[in-house]
């Protein structure tokens, strides 16, 4: 048998959750579908599908075969893909996550232009406030921001965000405009908390040159970027909050900044993606269009990282470690 042929009908029947729909997307007849999925069971000696009259369903064995079929299957095609006439561009279906915020404000608008340059590639963008796992998930890359560690992965810096403290002008008018880091004992905060631990993430402001985590009493907390700044402009307390989310609020009047002289650290943004894996083209021209996008947002508090500290794609890249303990609150408002 065909075995990428095999893989192919099985990863279709798996997506379309029924083998008439996957035989109607491949343009084969049901009964071969059906065959094809069987001698594919027997070759492995394992059962891939629970099959009823109503449904299919992945056993754990499909599971993790699916996995692997569709890491082999973008393999393939990012090789035949770096062989085809460069003059016919890249091409071909690219999956990548960004943290909602970044992808609704900054990327989404300018996908316009993307397109304008890359016509024959099929952007797929998924947009979660986890870190997801590019291997598990099949994601070619991934805009990621804080602080990385050492792993698997390769990163390439292109920027840093900035946060801002500020608040509602109906807030300081109830509560006055905080002077000290002592007056905080006397405001309130809207906080925000992880959804994936539960924990509320404190500020962090540099103080005397040293970052320190301070801790502001609040009534209200979320764990979604678009409530907390909602909450902020609804008076509910002082919010401290990526600028980009914040400015067009700070120069409509909206928001006020609070407490200028002390800022937070720069949180790097980074592109990262499989050491182990080829960079097919489509992969690369992604790669560079975010770099360019991003050293153009200087105005909404990005800054495109500096030579010395960017991490080209090379053969012999940096290495960094997964996305898991990111800086502050990067893990959740972005």
């Amino acid at each position: 048998m065909d075995i990428v042929q095999a893989m192919q009908v099985f990863t279709r029947v798996v997506e379309a959750n029924s083998f008439t729909l996957a035989a109607d997307n491949l343009g084969l007849p049901r009964a071969t579908v059906t065959t094809t999925i069987q001698n594919l069971e027997k070759r492995l000696q394992v059962r891939l599908l629970n099959r009823t009259t109503r449904r299919i369903s992945l056993t754990p064995d499909g599971a993790a075969y699916y996995e692997r079929c569709m890491r082999i299957l973008a393999d393939l095609e990012d090789a035949e893909a770096s062989f085809r006439d460069v003059a016919r561009g890249p091409r071909g279906r690219l999956r990548v996550d960004v943290p909602p915020s970044i992808g609704r404000i900054l990327l989404i608008p300018h996908l316009c232009e993307f397109y304008g340059r890359y016509p024959d590639i099929e952007l797929v963008i998924g947009m979660t406030d986890r870190p997801v796992d590019l291997v598990q998930e099949a994601v070619d890359c991934a805009i990621r921001v804080g602080e990385l560690q050492d792993s698997t992965m390769v990163a390439r810096r292109i920027g840093t965000f900035q946060s801002i403290t500020c608040a509602a002008p109906p807030y300081i008018e109830r509560h006055g405009l905080p002077q000290t880091l002592e007056d905080l004992q006397d405001h309130h905060a809207v906080h925000y908390f992880s959804s994936r631990t539960g924990r509320t993430i404190d500020w962090e402001l540099i103080v005397d040159g040293e970052s320190r985590a301070v801790k502001v009493k609040g009534s209200v907390a979320v764990n979604d970027a678009d409530a907390y700044v909602a909450c902020g402009l609804q008076g509910f307390g002082l919010i401290q909050a990526p600028l980009y989310m914040v400015q067009q609020h700070l120069a409509s009047g909206a928001l006020v900044e609070v407490l200028p002289q002390w800022t937070s650290s720069p949180m790097p943004i980074s592109v990262v993606y499989l050491q182990n894996r080829h960079l097919a083209p489509k992969v690369r021209v992604f790669v560079d269009w975010v770099a360019e996008l991003f050293a153009s947002c200087e105005g909404s508090g990005c800054r495109e990282a500096s030579q010395e500290c960017r991490f080209a794609c090379q053969p012999e890249p940096h290495t960094v470690r997964s996305v898991i303990e990111q800086h502050n609150i990067a893990e959740s408002l972005f």
